[in-house]
This record gives C-alpha cells, structure tokens and sequence, in this order.
C-alpha cells in the first residue's frame, strides 16, 4: 500500500489510525496540504517535519478536525472526517475529539487553576451535563488524576497554581491531562518548543511512554529538533510546500534527507541561516 515516498504503514485502510486520501487543504487562496495518499497504523509514532509553512500544524489541525479539506478523504480512529462543502456540524466531531488529546505549544491550562484541576479536565468527555458544569468529579476520577500526576512526576505539586509551575512543569501537567482523557491518538505540535535540553528529553520521554501506556495509543509529533527523533518517533514524514517529501523509518533520516526539505524552499533559507547557519553548510 502506497504511503508516501516509502511509507512503512502496515496495516490495510480500513485498520489504519489516520488515513488520507487526494487531500487538498486550502487556507484562503494558497494550498496548505496536497497529500496524495497517508496512512499511519494504530500504535505508531510518527514524526512530521519541514519549514516553517509547509502544513505541519495544518495537518494536526485537519486530524482533530479543526481544519476541513476542499477535497478527498481523511479518516480519523474509524471516523470520515466532514469536507469544507459538508454540511455537518461540529457536533459529529464531539465524540471523536474525547479521543484525540492534544499537547499544543499553547498548552491550553487554565492558569488560575491547580495541577489536579487541569489533569482533571481530561476527565470532562466522560461526564454528563452538570458534572461538567460544576465540575464535580467522583473520587475515582480524583484518583486516576492523581496517578496520572504522579507518572509525569509532579504529584507533589498537585495542588499548585499552573501560573507558579515552570514552562517544563506545564508541559508535564498537559501531559498527565492527556492521560487522564485515555486519548488513542495523541496530537503534539512541538512539545518542546522554549523548553531546555534536559526538560526536552523528559517530556519526549513522557510523552512516548504515554503513547505505550494508553493501549497502544497513535502518536502523531511536529518536531522541529532532529536530535529529538529518535525520541519521539518510529518513522518520520517531511512536508516540503504541503506535500510529503519523504515517508521513512528513523533510522534511514539522515543529515542530508532533513536538509532537503530547507533547500527546496529558496524564499526561506536567508532566514534559515541567520538562525541556523550550520543548518544549510554543503556537507562534509
């Protein structure tokens, strides 16, 4: 089955987590995603990367549905996602997005909230209508929070405010809130973006352990550090202008495939080398 430039998807259709088929995706008058065919299997990890503007988070958006195709298929956890000229509401979506949890740059916490409240929130799909309201929770969901605090190592600080936790703090805290929703397909868009080296490491750590923890949960990254790969991802797509430049297993990602998605983008390398001159050097 075609994936990509060499997909690795195993899986028929019909079994796959995410299938794309002739998306186009437009945003205004220019084209964000021109994807011929995708699939992604449950329980893979799998990587999306390129420049700025080639659709990573454009992709994410269309899986959580927040983002609608002009045309073709895109099937989520079973699910045919509607089209820009369907008239479904967004109340179709409802009971897919209680299955996809999100780790985005913006985190989303309620800041004036406590750790546990935040983790607490995961909880919300699962509630009737005045529960979610009051946000009253059974002790058993207080529990579950818990432990989930306590698996991204931040249980002592459960009953912080999220405004006094530090930037890697609440990334941990999003984290456990994504476990507490029992997410199947976990959607993160650069979940170390402003966090430093050793707080990177430990929330790819998480999060891929997560992925194994939540029975066999699809993991789905936008990483913009190749060094964090490995971490995160079994195999790894690059977008280059809203297509798929390559379909690979990490192991065959190399210096000059990464490389690849930069030079064929002229209008950006200028600023690609003001910030990361190393980046475009011809190889050694």
């Amino acid at each position: 089955m075609k994936v990509g430039a060499g997909g690795t998807a195993k899986d028929s259709v019909e079994d796959a987590a995410i299938h794309l088929d002739g998306v186009i995706c437009t945003m205004g008058d220019k084209v964000a995603l021109d994807i011929e065919q995708l699939s992604i299997a449950a329980g893979e990890r799998v990587a999306i990367v390129g420049h700025n503007g080639a659709g990573k988070s454009t992709l994410l958006r269309l899986l959580s549905g927040f983002a609608r195709a002009e045309h073709g298929v895109v099937s989520v956890l079973g699910q045919r996602l509607p089209s820009q000229s369907s008239a479904r509401s967004s109340r179709s979506l409802k009971s897919l997005r209680s299955e996809v949890g999100q780790v985005l740059q913006g985190l989303h916490l309620v800041q004036r909230l406590s750790a546990l409240d935040n983790v607490l929130i995961g909880a919300l799909g699962r509630l009737s209508g005045w529960r979610t309201w009051l946000r009253w929770h059974r002790p058993e969901d207080v529990a579950e929070a818990k432990a989930a605090l306590r698996e991204v190592g931040l249980l002592a600080k459960a009953d912080m405010r999220v405004d006094r936790l530090s930037g890697g703090e609440r990334q941990k805290v999003a984290i456990a809130r994504m476990l507490m929703q029992r997410a199947r397909l976990i959607l993160a868009d650069e979940p170390t973006a402003a966090l430093d080296p050793q707080a990177a490491a430990e929330v790819c750590a998480l999060l891929a352990r997560a992925a194994q923890g939540q029975r066999g949960a699809t993991l789905i990254s936008v990483v913009h550090n190749p060094a964090l790969l490995p971490l995160l991802a079994d195999r790894v797509v690059g977008l280059r202008q809203g297509r798929i430049a390559f379909d690979l297993p990490v192991a065959k990602v190399d210096d000059a495939c990464l490389l690849s998605l930069y030079r064929a983008a002229p209008r950006n390398v200028m600023a690609l080398a003001a910030d990361s001159p190393d980046l475009i050097a011809e190889p050694a």
